[in-house]
């Protein structure tokens, strides 16, 4: 169960873990250099995305859309308050970027500019017309990701693509609209 629906906590862990790993940083051994780097610029967005999500799992919408303008206010990230991300997110910057995907697996990396959504307006978020964003993936800044597509794991979406079809695991797609340039070989 643990699998499915990972505490708080073990998220953030996560998050840290990741970010910490990408910067080849040493590990965090003082709880104060802990708290202080749920602050730093790269991890805070996280934290209120996680805060947000949570509040709204939990039933607390009001308080999930409070953490969830804090972040579109102080950082200009929007992320739907019941998109489900999985551990180690990582954002190097964030301006600009609309995350209104149903889901999102672990290890992302997604890059300013971005937006991960609906192609026609959608305010009722129906499921069957947002990405379904796989593991491992890297989003380009500036990327569009739009309607009810499915990214493999281990995609990356070049900068200023447009995607606007599921892509299979293990590729590179670039352009607009975005096709597969590359197939990855494990």
């Amino acid at each position: 169960m643990e699998q499915d629906n990972p505490s708080l906590r073990s998220l953030l862990r996560a998050d840290i873990d990741r970010q910490r790993a990408l910067f080849n940083a040493p590990p965090i051994k003082s709880k104060v250099k802990l708290i202080l780097g749920m602050f730093a610029p790269r991890f805070a967005p996280v934290l209120l995305y996680r805060l947000a999500y949570s509040m709204n799992h939990k039933g607390f919408r009001i308080l999930a859309r409070f953490f969830s303008l804090l972040n579109y206010t102080f950082f200009g990230i929007e992320i739907a308050v019941v998109c489900k991300i999985g551990p180690g997110l990582f954002f190097p910057h964030t301006q600009g970027t609309v995350i209104g995907a149903v889901s999102i697996g672990a290890n992302a990396v997604i890059y300013q500019g971005v937006t991960l959504g609906a192609k026609d307006l959608d305010f009722t978020y129906d499921e069957h017309h947002r990405p379904v964003v796989g593991n491992n993936v890297v989003v380009g800044a500036g990327a569009k990701v739009l309607g009810g597509l499915t990214l493999g794991d281990n995609v990356t979406v070049a900068a200023n693509s447009v995607l606007l079809m599921s892509v299979p695991a293990d590729v590179i797609v670039a352009g607009m609209p975005a096709k597969i340039v590359k197939k990855r070989t494990m």
